[in-house]
């Protein structure tokens, strides 16, 4: 069973920067697609980003295009989320999410993803 656990959430200003992290504490997901989601109180789980298990393709919520990076590094069971120039409605619980199955496609449904992290707070103030 894979576990998965997030790190560096914060409270910060708008305009600031972040980077989460993703590390697969048990398992191997080195091959498998994985993702970050976004949740607010009230509100479905959003898609953010996700990438494939080498990086190569890659997919964007709009709303983050530019100004967040994803990225894996698969010898650290690693995934990464660079966030810059933070906004008030950045705002939630930030979950990594990893598909079972190999593959190297991009899923941007939360059903499409099978192991979760636990979530990490950010939150951006004005």
């Amino acid at each position: 069973q894979v576990q998965l656990v997030e790190s560096g959430g914060d409270l910060v200003q708008a305009g600031a920067s972040l980077r989460l992290s993703c590390v697969a504490a048990r398992g191997s997901v080195s091959r498998n697609t994985m993702g970050w989601f976004r949740q607010v109180p009230g509100k479905e789980r959003e898609f953010v980003a996700c990438l494939n298990l080498n990086g190569a393709r890659r997919s964007y919520t709009d709303s983050v295009k530019g100004r967040f990076t994803i990225s894996r590094d698969n010898a650290k069971s690693t995934m990464y989320l660079q966030m810059n120039n933070l906004k008030p409605e950045d705002t939630a619980v930030y979950y990594c999410a990893a598909r079972a199955r190999v593959g190297s496609n991009v899923w941007t449904s939360a059903t499409d993803y099978d192991y979760w992290g636990q979530g990490t707070q950010v939150t951006v103030s004005s």
